[in-house]
């Protein structure tokens, strides 16, 4: 198996995963649990998990590196990402949040170009353009269809992306399991701040707990597999795999909870990610000597 086909495979197993962890959670939510008691359970079961790969691994738990500005940036960006995201699914149509998302490699490609310097020509600004313009298609602010706590994904896609681009400038001293502990530990103090707001935590049922476990083993599982597409393949050729999280989240969407997206977030599901492919492949040409 070539290293790009590894790669790919991997990247759709990684958002397959993603896609049944939005599932399990937004299924916790319904069944009454407050978001930031989610946000405790879910994010102490991945740390543990994640203390334990690190000390398989032979790796240390603490290294000072994890108290390093840009670290501290990352973390800032992870409790954004994980908790707008995490109220979007919770309070909207998992088919909808999950396509507003896609548009993350859009705005890190963007990011890259203005805080790194990255050379980003005319025509992938035109596409992250499009692909933004996608995203309000799916909002559809002014008409009938917008609801305020659509943004919520939108503020979750802000946190997502931030988290990218500071992942890229965090300590290379630091592995992909020691960064997953302290990502998922930074959600324990967000749940518990926003668990004091919503007015405590509820005694959560045979049903929830065993959906929770779940989520934490498919999530760092998950979070491992795009790890090893992310090492495998060109970045180029993998990357754009990361769609297919679109079409999971779709299918569980009607399946799971009986959603019926419409013609306009299909349409704005399609612009976003056509932009994507197109501004990774263009990305993969400038690239090429």
């Amino acid at each position: 198996m070539s290293d790009n086909l590894r790669g790919s495979l991997f990247m759709v197993l990684a958002m397959l995963g993603f896609a049944i962890e939005d599932m399990l959670l937004k299924r916790v939510a319904a069944g009454g649990m407050p978001v930031g008691q989610i946000l405790i359970l879910f994010g102490t079961g991945g740390t543990l998990l994640f203390a334990a790969l690190t000390r398989a691994q032979g790796q240390a738990l603490w290294h000072p590196a994890v108290a390093s500005p840009r670290m501290l940036l990352k973390a800032g960006f992870e409790v954004l990402g994980r908790l707008f995201y995490t109220l979007a699914i919770a309070f909207t149509a998992l088919s909808s949040a999950s396509a507003i998302l896609q548009a993350t490699p859009l705005v890190v490609v963007a990011g890259a170009a203005l805080i790194f310097g990255e050379r980003v020509g005319w025509r992938r600004w035109t596409a992250i353009a499009i692909g933004l313009a996608g995203v309000l298609v799916i909002l559809r602010p002014g008409l009938e269809g917008f609801t305020l706590s659509s943004l919520l994904a939108v503020a979750g896609l802000i946190g997502f992306a931030g988290r990218d681009l500071a992942t890229r400038a965090a300590p290379k001293v630091l592995s992909n399991f020691q960064l997953g502990i302290y990502g998922f530990a930074a959600m324990v103090p967000t749940g518990a701040g926003l668990l004091l707001w919503q007015g405590g935590a509820v005694a959560p049922s045979a049903a929830a707990g065993v959906q929770l476990g779940l989520a934490v083993m498919v999530g760092v599982f998950a979070y491992w597999a795009l790890t090893v597409a992310m090492r495998s393949g060109e970045v180029s050729v993998v990357t754009p795999f990361r769609y297919t999280r679109l079409v999971f989240a779709l299918v569980l969407g009607v399946l799971v909870f009986g959603e019926r997206p419409d013609t306009l977030t299909y349409i704005g599901s399609a612009i976003v990610v056509l932009a994507g492919i197109y501004t990774l492949l263009r990305t993969r040409r400038v690239a090429q000597p």
